[in-house]
């Protein structure tokens, strides 16, 4: 990935830059900061984001004063496995975020705290015992972002969609096309 020789793309990361893609984000000079440094999300995005020409500030749970690190993208990718880690303080106006992060919070208390005037989560906890949670705080952070993804239905699909892609590669791989 890193050499920008063919290969296989990571399915996330591939997805985030179809979805920014296809939304007409410009991603060419813009600041991306990414929460998270895993060897699947957080550094192959990073790779790809470069490869189009954004410059990229990895972060992670320990960065000094991350939330100020945070309101310097033009682009947050928060993946950093932390339900609704990233807040309002995290943002700066008018930057898009894109929420990787898949939580599911089984505690009362955490859904009272991160859906407080949200009922249809507090119903679905009701429901199941459980709510799937992202890494950014969504009721809190749609309102200064100009777009944002959300969890559940944000970028799983395209994840999905990016499996379905490098499966249809390798065939054409192993036929020799």
């Amino acid at each position: 990935l890193w050499s920008g020789e063919d290969g296989f793309l990571s399915a996330t990361p591939a997805g985030v830059i179809q979805l920014l893609k296809r939304q007409g984000v410009e991603m060419s000079g813009r600041h991306a900061v990414i929460v998270g440094r895993s060897n699947i999300v957080g550094k192959p995005m990073a790779a790809l984001l470069l490869r189009e020409n954004c410059t990229v500030t990895i972060c992670h749970s320990r960065t000094a004063d991350l939330p100020a690190m945070c309101r310097q993208a033009d682009i947050l990718v928060a993946a950093i496995g932390r339900a609704a880690m990233i807040g309002p303080d995290f943002v700066k106006p008018g930057a898009v975020v894109v929420d990787v992060g898949m939580n599911r919070v089984f505690d009362r208390a955490d859904v009272d705290r991160i859906f407080p005037d949200n009922p249809t989560k507090q119903a679905a906890f009701a429901k199941r015992g459980s709510v799937l949670v992202g890494d950014v705080d969504y009721d809190r952070v749609a309102p200064i972002a100009s777009a944002i993804t959300p969890v559940p239905g944000g970028v799983g699909p395209l994840t999905v969609a990016m499996l379905l892609v490098n499966t249809l590669q390798a065939g054409r791989r192993r036929q020799g096309r």
